[in-house]
C-alpha cells in the first residue's frame, strides 16, 4: 500500500495502490525535493501529480529549516463546507443558475465582520476577498448522496434534507505578493527557523491563511444570499501551508502542497465537478502520512492538453451538463475544458487508497447540483 524509498537523508513514501495512476514525473519531483537540506521525510498521497517543479498532493518534513517555495503563491488555499437551509426536495436548479450572476468581481458587502472574526486588519488586498479566482477554484452546491457513518454525521450536524455548499479558494493577490517578495530575495532557498526572514515570512503566511478563510466565508455568503438562503460553516481546511510539527519524535516543519492537516478532523476529498465528493474523518496511524490527507482527486492531464483531447468529443455546451445531472457555470471555454471531469483522476480510487491504508473512513458522499466557476 505504501512504498518507502530512502534518499541521502529523507524517506520518500508513496501511499497508493496498484489501481492508482501516479506519473513518474511526480515521483521524480518528490525525490528531488526530498534531497533539500534538512529534509527528513516526504509522503505522496493518492492524488499525487506533477506540479511546477513541486508535486501536488505531497507533504515534506524538514528539520530546522522551511521552504516557502514549496508552498508557492496560493498560501492558505483551502476548502470550506457549509450546511444550508435550502431543502433537498425544493431544488430549483435552472432558477438558481440564473441568480448566480457574479462571484468574480469585488463584493459590495462590508467585509469588516469577517476580517474581525479572523483577527486581521484591513489591507489593499481586501478588494479580492470573496472572489473565487481561476484554475481549479469553485463554489459548489451539493446534496448528501449517502451517509456511511451516522454517528459522525450527527456530530457534524448533517441532515440529508438540507443542501450543502462547498467552497474552494485561496489567497488571491495577497498570496502572490508574499510569494513574489520571498522569491525575489531568496529564490528557492529555505529559511532557517528563528531568523528574522523566517519570522517575517511566517507572519505573512499566517495572515494569508486567515485572509483565505475569511474569503471563503464571504464567497459562501454571496452564493447563498443570491439564492435567498443562509448557511453555517461546519469545517474549513487549508491545503497549502507550512506548519510546525513533530515526526518520529523530531521537531520539524511540515510543508503541505495539496494536502490537509489530518489532526483537524473531518475533511472533504473533492471530486471533479462531475463526480461525487467524499466527507471523511481521519483514522489509524496518521504519522504514516505525516499527519496529512489528500484534498482532492488530483489532475490526470496537464491543462494545456485538455482542450485538444476533449474538443473532438465534447462541445462547451455538453460540458456544462454533467453525467450526474448537475450544472457547471463556467463561461471561460478554455477553463471549461481544463477543468472537465475527464481531466482528473478517479476520486473513488483515491478515497479507497486512503481507506486501504487505514487513514480515513467515509462519513458521507456528496453529489454536485450546481458548480460555479466563473462568469466572464
Amino acid at each position: 500500500m505504501s512504498t518507502d524509498t530512502p534518499t541521502s537523508k529523507a524517506i520518500v513514501r508513496i501511499i497508493a495502490s496498484k489501481d492508482s495512476w501516479i506519473e513518474g514525473e511526480a515521483i521524480r519531483q518528490m525525490e528531488k525535493t526530498a534531497e533539500l537540506p534538512g529534509m527528513i521525510a516526504a509522503v505522496g498521497l493518492p492524488e499525487l501529480h506533477p506540479g511546477k517543479g513541486i508535486p501536488v498532493g505531497a507533504v515534506f518534513a524538514a528539520e530546522g529549516i522551511f521552504y516557502p517555495y514549496l508552498i508557492g503563491n496560493d498560501v492558505g488555499c483551502g476548502m470550506g463546507l457549509w450546511k444550508t437551509d435550502l431543502k433537498r426536495r425544493k431544488v430549483k436548479r435552472d432558477k438558481w443558475v440564473e441568480r448566480l450572476s457574479d462571484l468574480d468581481g469585488p463584493t459590495d458587502e462590508d467585509i469588516t465582520p469577517w476580517l474581525e472574526e479572523e483577527g486581521i486588519t484591513p489591507s489593499p488586498s481586501d478588494l479580492a476577498i470573496g472572489t473565487i479566482g481561476g484554475g481549479n477554484h469553485f463554489a459548489e452546491l451539493q446534496q448528501i448522496e449517502k451517509v456511511e457513518d451516522e454517528e459522525s454525521a450527527n456530530q457534524l450536524g448533517l441532515s440529508t434534507d438540507e443542501l450543502m455548499l462547498f467552497v474552494h479558494s485561496g489567497s488571491r493577490g495577497l498570496g502572490e505578493a508574499i510569494y513574489r517578495s520571498h522569491v525575489e530575495e531568496h529564490k528557492a532557498a529555505g529559511l532557517i527557523e528563528g531568523t528574522e526572514a523566517a519570522v517575517r515570512y511566517l507572519n505573512q503566511h499566517d495572515r494569508a491563511l486567515k485572509w483565505s478563510r475569511a474569503s471563503r466565508s464571504v464567497i459562501a455568503y454571496r452564493f447563498l444570499t443570491a439564492l435567498g438562503a443562509q448557511g453555517e460553516r461546519i469545517l474549513d481546511r487549508c491545503h497549502n501551508s507550512i506548519q510546525a510539527g513533530i515526526v518520529s519524535g523530531k521537531a520539524c516543519w511540515l510543508h503541505r502542497k495539496g494536502a490537509v492537516d489530518s489532526m483537524e478532523g473531518a475533511t472533504v476529498v473533492a471530486g471533479s465537478r462531475g463526480t461525487l465528493s467524499y466527507l471523511v474523518i481521519p483514522a489509524g496511524d496518521q504519522e504514516l502520512s505525516l499527519y496529512s490527507l489528500t484534498h482532492g482527486s488530483g489532475r490526470k492531464w496537464k491543462r494545456g492538453e485538455c482542450k485538444q483531447r476533449l474538443r473532438p468529443r465534447f462541445s462547451p455546451e455538453t460540458l456544462i451538463h454533467t453525467e450526474l445531472g448537475s450544472r457547471v457555470i463556467c463561461e471561460d471555454k478554455d477553463l471549461l475544458y481544463e477543468e472537465a471531469p475527464q481531466a482528473y483522476k478517479d476520486v473513488e480510487t483515491v478515497v479507497m487508497d486512503l481507506i486501504k491504508a487505514r487513514l480515513v473512513r467515509i462519513v458521507a458522499s456528496l453529489r454536485p447540483i450546481i458548480t460555479y466557476k466563473t462568469r466572464r
